[in-house]
């Protein structure tokens, strides 16, 4: 509520007045996540970045290296987006429409859009980002439009990019988008999204992360009464193993754009939001200055989704225990083959309450943040099953096994949410199966199993206890079951 506050004063304002008002000691303080006007630097924002690590000459000093971090991973990043909007359909009267749009049309805000969908046919496309629905006319507004402007956005055009396929068409039209010139009139605010694989746990939380960044940038990251429509030009079915998540962001069902067929639809405000795949964009094709760790718009996005999910935090274990969880594959490669010789170290070592888990469609995605958000150590194997990471607590370290020669996915990722990162160290204690089999690429060492030196992985994940058990966080939760005791 802190949060809010600063970005509605007048909310604030009321609250401090109402003698009733539940939260007044967060109306007092001054907290603001760091792109806002005016918002104090650090010292008031969720998470200050941290860059005590070399930047390996991508900066010549420590503040440049911590800038750049910042705008390339958290907050900043927003506050970029923010800079770069600019208006191309411009109102000159009542009730006329507007386009605004970040560089590359990367992300856009429209109001008073018109979307004629009577050519759409879905039903007989395979193609999910088709570029020909429209043709000019068909989709605009009631404007001045700056059209050479709008078409200098055009040079990252690539479905999972940028809106600018969709939107080159975009039209002054001669009339209001309303009444008799709409089969469809959609009053709530919605959201246009372009998703990723929803089977992919890494890949479909590019499109999440995305959709909270953007939130932020136009200041509704608190609504929920918003209609998110996927925006799919094939008649095909999106299989999503995580659509759970949706309720973090939407009350109501994700409309696929199919829906929509064959109609005129006039939109009173609709977000086009930032995609998943964008050149330097969040996350994915995300080229994050080294030698940093910690965002405030991750650990944001984690809470927002734990909160909007009723995931809770259950405490550290009160016999003293750090809780272990360990993802097993159970997938063809990148299995760990002396499993077994490793969990009864873990077991036998009676510092741990250790749990195996195989994460899949077939348990429900809350049952398992429940089970993440309440992991001191998480442990597996290189895969995207290891974005849970997202969502450990913040005393809580990351061991990616083997990360197979792709270092940057998850150490970056952690990175980004501030969880310490581990992984194997010494190439002699492993044993990998053979050489890999890619079916095109040949030799690859994502295709194939391995096992690991007990000694040297109970060595690691000694350092990750150490780590846990110093950490200020958890400190406080264990001081807090001592209290109530």
């Amino acid at each position: 509520m802190a949060y809010l506050f600063y970005q509605r004063p007048a909310l604030r304002e009321q609250c401090l007045s109402d003698p009733d008002c539940p939260y007044k000691d967060e109306a007092e303080t001054t907290r603001c996540f760091g792109y806002e006007d005016g918002c104090p630097a650090n010292t008031t924002w969720m998470v200050v970045p941290q860059c005590p690590g070399d930047s390996r000459k991508w900066a010549n000093e420590k503040q440049q290296q911590w800038e750049q971090f910042w705008r390339g991973g958290d907050f900043g990043y927003v506050k970029t987006r923010q800079e770069e909007m600019h208006t191309y359909c411009v109102p000159e009267k009542e009730g006329d429409s507007e386009l605004r749009c970040t560089g590359h049309a990367q992300m856009c805000m429209a109001r008073r859009l018109y979307l004629d969908l009577r050519r759409l046919n879905s039903a007989t496309s395979h193609d999910r980002f088709r570029e020909d629905v429209f043709v000019p006319g068909e989709i605009g507004g009631r404007c001045r439009f700056e059209k050479d402007a709008f078409r200098a956005l055009g040079d990252h055009k690539s479905p999972l990019q940028s809106w600018f396929a969709e939107l080159e068409h975009y039209t002054p039209l001669g009339f209001e988008p309303d009444g008799d010139n709409c089969d469809l009139i959609i009053g709530r605010p919605t959201i246009f999204m372009k998703l990723d694989a929803g089977i992919n746990m890494f890949h479909h939380f590019c499109d999440y992360v995305n959709l909270y960044a953007s939130l932020h940038v136009n200041g509704s990251w608190l609504e929920s009464d918003v209609q998110i429509v996927m925006w799919d030009t094939s008649g095909l079915s999106y299989g999503d193993f995580f659509s759970e998540t949706w309720q973090a962001f939407s009350k109501y069902p994700i409309v696929p754009l199919h829906d929509w067929d064959g109609k005129r639809v006039c939109l009173r405000d609709a977000m086009f939001a930032l995609p998943p795949r964008m050149r330097f964009g969040l996350f994915y094709n995300m080229p994050l200055m080294p030698g940093c760790s910690g965002t405030g718009l991750m650990r944001a996005f984690s809470q927002h989704v734990l909160h909007r999910l009723d995931v809770t935090q259950e405490g550290p274990r009160r016999d003293g225990r750090l809780r272990v969880t360990f993802l097993d594959r159970k997938t063809k490669f990148r299995n760990v083959m002396n499993q077994e010789e490793l969990l009864k170290a873990l077991n036998d070592s009676g510092a741990y309450e250790v749990r195996v888990v195989a994460y899949n469609h077939q348990q429900k995605f809350v049952d398992q943040l429940q089970s993440t958000h309440n992991t001191d150590i998480f442990i597996g194997m290189h895969g995207a099953g290891l974005t849970h990471l997202v969502f450990l607590p913040d005393w809580a370290t990351m061991f990616e096994i083997y990360n197979c020669d792709d270092e940057w996915c998850y150490l970056d990722l952690s990175r980004l949410r501030g969880v310490p990162y581990f992984t194997w160290e010494k190439m002699d204690l492993l044993t990998q199966e053979d050489e890999g089999h890619h079916p095109t690429l040949g030799a690859h060492k994502k295709f194939t199993n391995y096992a690991f030196d007990v000694d040297e992985f109970m060595r690691i994940v000694k350092k990750m206890a150490q780590h846990v058990r110093s950490h200020p966080a958890f400190r406080t939760a264990r001081r807090g079951q001592k209290e109530e005791l």
